[in-house]
């Protein structure tokens, strides 16, 4: 059915003929002008008799079959490899019209056959190839077959060296015409297809990456749904043995442990479910319009500045972005955290916000030891980290720049040992636009 969507690999073949179809009709239109040049020229050169007319009605049918060839292309639902070799098939007879009325198989230019043979090795599959080299071999061997055609190329003068000279400098431009073709052809197909596939691999690794962040997702929330059970009872158990210890002559450093631990498990509920909302809430969330101050300081509500380090901020002139307002702050409060925990007691940590070129950058300045070249590759590896036991996961910088590459920015680190690392979070403003926010 002509609109039924193509399935990925269809889709790839398509693309990929319509690639090589682009590239064969510009390559069709330089043909038709040296074709065009060649027959001016030799008809003017003495002792050369051409039916001009006919060769240029030639050139004529292969210009508006290209024209027939690029219209149909724009309305097709899709484009295969038969296309392509009917359209090198209409090339092969289309030259030997014009060898057979400028010399036969004399014509010094019958080596061109050879650069339609080279493209299709290029660009059909096996079979079309084959195919379209037997019919040049036929449409050369047919040449042969009209003796009386040589004379039109050579004339019928009797000054043989003249003519060598003429057939042997016409086989050397057919030979520079030829090469030239087919170089450029050929690179320009690879570096179109090679582009596309870069592309692909974009694609791929933009889908493999959401479909790491959505299992991540649903295992906090599969986390948070059996962990909420057994820390219910260990809530209900401290409370019960407090209240036992209450009643006793229990000391009261014993009491003040067991109020601890309900208030760790009070704190490790919340936690879980800030993940369960987290889990089903970040990954859907509406874009919003919101001043790159007011994001800032959501980015940075409730982080705890340990060891004595402090936050440096310079915000710099408000601008606008539209993101997950929710999403994206947790993915700045993520890299900052990682800052003030990688720099030393009493150190800051410098924030600079700025507009830049249609983007919005905020940079994280930390004093820390810095990363080694093959921890730096590894960064943003998911469940890789270099902190202690139970100071993280290693999600923090994957889960980071996942969000902020879907909004359209992009997380950069720059670090080497003994200098700290420098984070650039870039955003794309609304609009382009470096104003400040209303």
């Amino acid at each position: 059915m002509a609109g039924a969507a193509l399935d990925p690999a269809a889709a790839d073949r398509d693309a990929a003929a319509r690639i090589n179809l682009s590239w064969l009709l510009r390559l069709r239109w330089g043909a038709a002008l040296g074709q065009l040049a060649v027959i001016l020229v030799a008809s003017r050169l003495p002792g050369v008799d051409l039916p001009v007319a006919t060769l240029l009605a030639l050139v004529a049918l292969g210009a508006a079959s290209n024209l027939a060839c690029a219209a149909w292309a724009a309305r097709a639902p899709r484009v295969g490899p038969a296309a392509i070799a009917l359209l090198m098939a209409f090339d092969v007879l289309l030259l030997t019209g014009l060898f057979h009325w400028s010399g036969g198989a004399s014509n010094p230019f019958t080596s061109l056959y050879l650069v339609n043979i080279a493209l299709a090795a290029v660009v059909l599959p096996t079979a079309w190839t084959w195919a379209l080299v037997g019919l040049a071999i036929a449409c050369f061997s047919g040449l042969f077959l009209d003796p009386h055609a040589m004379h039109a190329m050579h004339g019928g003068g009797s000054d043989d060296a003249g003519r060598l000279q003429l057939h042997l400098r016409g086989m050397w431009v057919a030979f520079a015409v030829a090469a030239g073709f087919i170089v450029w052809f050929v690179q320009r197909v690879a570096r179109a297809l090679s582009a596309r596939e870069q592309e692909l691999d974009r694609a791929r690794t933009a889908v493999a990456r959401s479909e790491r962040l959505a299992s991540l997702a649903t295992l906090a929330a599969g986390a948070a749904h059996e962990l909420s059970t057994p820390l219910a009872t260990i809530a209900i158990a401290a409370k019960e043995l407090e209240r036992e210890l209450d009643r006793g002559q229990a000391s009261e450093s014993a009491v003040g442990d067991v109020a601890l631990i309900r208030g760790q498990v009070e704190r490790c509920r919340d936690i879980l479910v800030q993940m369960a909302a987290e889990a089903g809430e970040s990954t859907g969330e509406d874009f919003a319009s919101v001043s790159t101050a007011d994001l800032v300081r959501a980015s940075l509500r409730g982080i705890p500045e340990p060891d004595g380090a402090r936050l440096d901020v310079e915000e710099g002139p408000a601008a606008t972005v539209v993101v997950p307002v929710r999403a994206v702050a947790q993915a700045l409060r993520a890299v900052v955290k990682n800052a003030l925990q990688a720099s030393p007691a009493a150190t800051p940590v410098e924030l600079r916000a700025r507009p830049a070129g249609g983007r919005w950058e905020l940079e994280v300045r930390d004093a820390g030891t810095g990363m080694a070249p093959d921890v730096l590759a590894r960064a943003f590896d998911p469940f890789f980290t270099t902190k202690a036991t139970g100071q993280g996961m290693g999600l923090g910088l994957f889960l980071a720049r996942d969000v902020l590459v879907r909004v359209g920015g992009d997380l950069e680190l720059r670090s080497r040992e003994g200098a700290g690392t420098v984070a650039t979070i870039r955003l794309p403003l609304a609009g382009g636009s470096t104003g400040a926010h209303p």
